[in-house]
């Protein structure tokens, strides 16, 4: 009589499959990937200003038909308002996959693919509808279907493409739409120094006003501006130390709490890693890493590590989160080593509303050259967050052969067992 089949050959493969499986698809940057293509630097820009990019990397499969800086520069030669050029843009990001092989593989040779543009619902009717049409010759058309049906632009290669994640086609010139390019109205002009107090962030705001930083802010903030406003307690436990800076070093300091870029909660999930600051000045990075756990979000420098604790404004192009320290960067303060680094803060619940406690006064006194912790002079040019790629996930192509040969093996040994 034949041995029955042990069920436990079957599940050992399977187990291992769930261990070494990734747990979710890979992640991809935009922004980082055209980083490496120079021709399309305004195309990257562009995507960052209008914040394109984020909703690029928040979504699974997606497809950029992108433009050379010729091509943009006959876009920009429009004058369009920001609001206007995102519309336009957005109409070049297919919510679908299109590598090359499927651009010349079309069913009955064409077919009307969704945009950004139409999803986000910003298009009138299906205006936001993009005509792709595999013509003679292996010429491919691109065309919105507002426009009569008119081709006006054309797949010239492909730049970058990540089955069935991310694919980044050239095309030859702006896809036309009238909708698109349809005048937008301007965006409603944020006064920092009157929304800051109201929402929580009154201390950190008067030491901004006290410095003079707060104009760098304000100038950022329609190109988009994500904010860390420490918390009164930790401004207050800081103060001693702050008094010691130089101006220009309390400068850098509240600028370091700033990024050129507005970044949601859920577009800090595609942005781990090193990122710049508005104190980022050519040879001084002044530069911290962004790190998420689940939802927690965490901001570490080579001094400290604060924590997210709440979302005190989130008004589209601006962000400010609440954070548990002030973040000090090794440009003024004594690195730590990464070993001896504290502990993130215990998780705490985000709280609406706040006892306020007195702000504290940014008073110049008498400024010291030295602060109260010694300037780091540290270069750390192998920051493990710099080695992120985009392109890979958790495993990559190696790691599909690893995962092949897993499986191999454990089969193997399963039969052994019978």
């Amino acid at each position: 009589m034949p041995r029955p089949f042990p069920l436990a050959t079957l599940a050992l493969p399977l187990l291992l499959l769930l261990i070494f499986s990734p747990s979710s698809a890979d992640a991809h940057n935009i922004t980082r990937i055209l980083a490496k293509h120079p021709e399309f630097s305004t195309f990257n820009h562009y995507l960052t200003i209008t914040h394109l990019a984020g909703e690029i990397n928040r979504r699974l499969t997606i497809t950029v038909l992108a433009l050379d800086n010729s091509a943009m520069s006959a876009l920009l030669d429009k004058h369009f308002s920001v609001g206007t050029i995102k519309n336009v843009l957005s109409l070049h990001v297919l919510v679908d996959y299109y590598g090359a092989k499927k651009l010349h593989q079309l069913s009955k040779g064409t077919t009307l693919s969704s945009t950004l543009f139409q999803a986000t619902g910003s298009a009138t009717g299906t205006s936001g509808y993009v005509n792709i049409t595999n013509m003679r010759g292996g010429k491919v058309g691109f065309g919105s279907e507002d426009n009569g049906g008119d081709l006006n632009s054309f797949y010239v290669k492909s730049v970058v493409e990540m089955p069935y994640n991310i694919s980044i086609l050239q095309i030859s010139k702006v896809i036309t739409s009238a909708d698109a390019e349809a005048p937008t109205a301007a965006p409603v002009s944020l006064n920092l120094t009157e929304v800051l107090p109201k929402q929580g962030c009154k201390a950190f705001s008067d030491l901004l006003i006290a410095a003079g930083a707060i104009e760098t802010y304000q100038s950022n903030v329609d190109g988009g501006l994500t904010m860390f406003c420490p918390t009164e307690d930790a401004l207050n436990a800081f103060l001693p130390k702050y008094k010691n800076l130089t101006a220009a070093h309390k400068v850098s300091l509240l600028l370091y709490h700033g990024m050129p870029i507005y970044l949601s909660l859920q577009m800090f999930k595609s942005n781990n890693g090193v990122v710049s600051t508005l104190a980022t000045d050519g040879g001084a990075k002044y530069d911290f890493v962004i790190k998420t756990d689940g939802e927690d979000v965490m901001v570490k420098t080579k001094v400290v590590t604060s924590t997210v604790t709440a979302t005190l404004i989130d008004s589209e192009p601006l962000i400010v989160y609440e954070v548990d320290k002030v973040l000090q960067p090794k440009e003024l303060f004594k690195a730590v080593p990464e070993e001896e680094e504290e502990a993130p803060a215990p998780k705490s619940s985000p709280k609406k509303k706040k006892t306020k406690a007195p702000s504290p006064k940014a008073s110049d006194g008498e400024e010291s050259e030295d602060a109260d912790s010694p300037i780091g002079s540290d270069e750390s040019d192998g920051d493990p967050a710099d080695q992120t790629s985009e392109k890979d996930g958790a495993f990559g192509r190696n790691g599909e052969r690893s995962m092949a040969v897993v499986v191999m093996l454990s089969l193997w040994l399963g039969v052994l067992l019978v």
